[in-house]
């Protein structure tokens, strides 16, 4: 009997703008949920690692998959704009090149909106699988 091989769960990339220290700030923020532990990871968006000279850390991937990961990312990454003290952009993007912008200064009004769209993309790329 031959081993199907597992599709790849469905990754999200989540960048923010106007704040380096953001990715990383972040990242410390849902490494809280138990949910997420092993599905993170900081990546350069130039392609290179952020340790290599010149490169930096910009980009968060989430493995959303099952099993409640992506309402779990969204109320905690609702929490986390929240929470800021400077203004940001936050960019979600799904494999399939869906992405939520919001920006951190409007989000303080509508927390349950931007819940709302970064599920419909946890849960699309669901559907897919």
């Amino acid at each position: 009997m031959d081993d199907i091989p597992e599709a790849p769960e469905p990754m999200l990339r989540v960048t923010v703008a106007d704040d380096p220290s953001g990715p990383q700030s972040l990242l410390d923020w849902l490494r809280h949920e138990d949910e997420l532990r092993g599905r993170l990871r900081l990546e350069s968006s130039s392609g290179g690692s952020g340790g290599e000279m010149g490169g930096l850390f910009d980009v968060l991937t989430v493995a959303v998959g099952s099993g409640g990961a992506g309402a779990v990312l969204a109320r905690s990454l609702s929490t986390w704009l929240a929470h800021r003290h400077t203004d940001v952009k936050v960019t979600v993007k799904s494999s399939d090149g869906r992405c939520v912008e919001v920006d951190a200064h409007r989000v303080r009004d509508d927390l349950p909106g931007l819940m709302r769209e970064i599920r419909r993309l946890v849960d699309a790329g669901e559907e897919r699988e």
